[in-house]
């Protein structure tokens, strides 16, 4: 498979559904909460290719997203790094404590991960 994301209106569904043994393990199915499944196909195709990520949460209360692939260099994963924990610290609520981060950690598929500094 050479694509990152699944977009599909609801119409359509009917026959996506068929793929889902091969899409849902890899998280490529379309649904309404990620925004791949909409009426205004138009509108995800600009946001997806302006690059819009989807943040994912485990049961842990750990946070985990894409920051880069390996066509990508050293500058672009550092902005997208930096993007993405001043987002997370604007999404911060007004009752917790000062300590929001506990730590960041950087990591590939098949690599050691690298702890960050925040």
């Amino acid at each position: 498979m050479d694509f990152d994301i699944v977009l599909a209106n609801p119409p359509i569904m009917r026959k996506i559904g068929k793929l889902g043994r091969v899409l849902g393990p890899r998280g490529l199915m379309p649904n309404p909460k990620n925004g791949t499944l909409t009426s205004d196909l138009g509108a995800a195709v600009s946001e997806f290719k302006a690059g819009k990520v989807e943040i994912r949460n485990d049961d842990g209360a750990n946070v985990h997203v894409p920051v880069g692939k390996l066509s990508f260099g050293k500058a672009q994963i550092e902005e997208n790094v930096i993007a993405i924990v001043k987002h997370l610290k604007g999404m911060r609520p007004p009752g917790v404590g000062h300590l929001f981060f506990r730590k960041a950690v950087l990591t590939s598929t098949m690599s050691p991960s690298v702890r960050l500094r925040i």
